[in-house]
């Protein structure tokens, strides 16, 4: 799992020095951190500006595989997914903790990697490190992120304001994460079977990396800030099209119709769907852990985003009695059912 012949034994630092080992790596560039690691509590100080706070837990053997998994990647992927929650509320990112709880089969140099790529994270969306915990575990790893934001009251975006005749839109494209995951367990597979056959995965970065590297969209939010628009609902799709747009219709107490003709698919994902045998559309609906945002906006702001080809409009808005519909490209309707990612199941 670890390539580094040379192995450190965690016990010879023992927590206190492990901490000290982070801190030291750690640079705070947020003018909102007062103060980081170090004391017993981080102080923040965002001048009049609502806290947004979010906080997710990975489990290793259930929403990660260290057989493919990099762990300078899963660092790097932890932090991703918990800002993107920020982003889905139009608030910006700036500080995070990051708890592990680990046991005796990771070294050191396993725990300099996993930090290396959460530290990778931090410097690209701006964000400080401003501490966690550490733990032993008995069951592998345990990683729990919180991420802390901010925004003016007036800007935050919840999902429960979608209104009739709202347009639906989505950045990016969908079902890659999922095709990537399913040629990864592929691999998988066959490495197991057979050791000796290295993994192929040629000419298939694309889908590979949406599944290990995913992008949190602070650049939509960005964006979207830019041209003058403020979304009247938004959620990340970490579960799946279909839960998503569920969950803003349910919280807002609306109905929807989506076309599947609009539902963005990169080829690459279409085309290695099918060499599976998966419905491509099925894969954006519910594969998740494409980290895009599914946002409503007013028609009046149709003019303002028809022209960004990283937005793409899918569906609109409509009254609670038409329920959630998907128009087929033959022009069937179906209702949305959401089967996407159960934590329980």
């Amino acid at each position: 799992m670890f390539d580094s012949k040379e192995k450190t034994g965690l016990e010879s630092l023992g927590e206190f020095g492990l901490i000290d080992r982070i801190t030291k790596v750690v640079e705070l560039t947020e003018k909102s951190t007062v103060k980081g690691i170090g004391d017993d509590a981080a102080v923040l100080d965002f001048s009049g500006k609502k806290a947004l706070i979010s906080t997710d837990l990975l489990l290793e053997g259930i929403h990660f595989d260290l057989r493919y998994v990099p762990l300078k990647h899963l660092g790097y992927k932890a932090v991703q997914v918990n800002l993107s929650d920020i982003y889905a509320m139009n608030a910006m990112a700036s500080q995070i903790t990051f708890s592990i709880g680990l046991s005796s089969k990771f070294p050191l140099e396993a725990v300099d990697e996993l930090y290396a790529g959460v530290l990778l994270a931090c410097k690209k969306f701006n964000v400080d490190l401003i501490g966690g915990d550490t733990s032993t575990s008995a069951q592998g790893l345990v990683i729990s992120v919180t991420s802390i934001g901010y925004a003016s009251e007036e800007d935050i975006v919840y999902r429960n304001g979608a209104q009739e005749g709202d347009l639906i839109c989505i950045s990016g494209d969908l079902g890659g994460a999922y095709v990537g995951l399913q040629l990864l367990e592929r691999e998988k597979k066959i490495f197991l079977e057979n050791p000796n056959i290295q993994p192929d995965l040629e000419g298939k970065d694309y889908i590979v990396e949406r599944q290990l590297k995913p992008e949190a969209r602070k650049d939509i939010i960005e964006l979207l800030a830019s041209i003058g628009v403020k979304p009247t609902a938004m959620i990340d799709v970490s579960d799946g099209l279909a839960s998503e747009i569920l969950h803003i219709c349910r919280s807002s107490d609306k109905g929807c119709k989506l076309y599947e003709e609009k539902i963005p698919i990169d080829p690459m994902t279409y085309g290695t769907a099918q060499d599976f045998g998966l419905d491509p559309t099925i894969c954006a609906l519910n594969g998740g852990e494409d980290y895009e945002l599914l946002f409503t906006v007013n028609q009046d702001d149709y003019d303002k985003i028809k022209n960004h080809l990283d937005i793409s409009i899918i569906g609109h808005i409509t009254e609670v009695s038409a329920g959630c519909e998907l128009i087929s490209k033959s022009g069937k309707v179906h209702p949305i059912k959401a089967q996407g990612w159960n934590a329980f199941n």
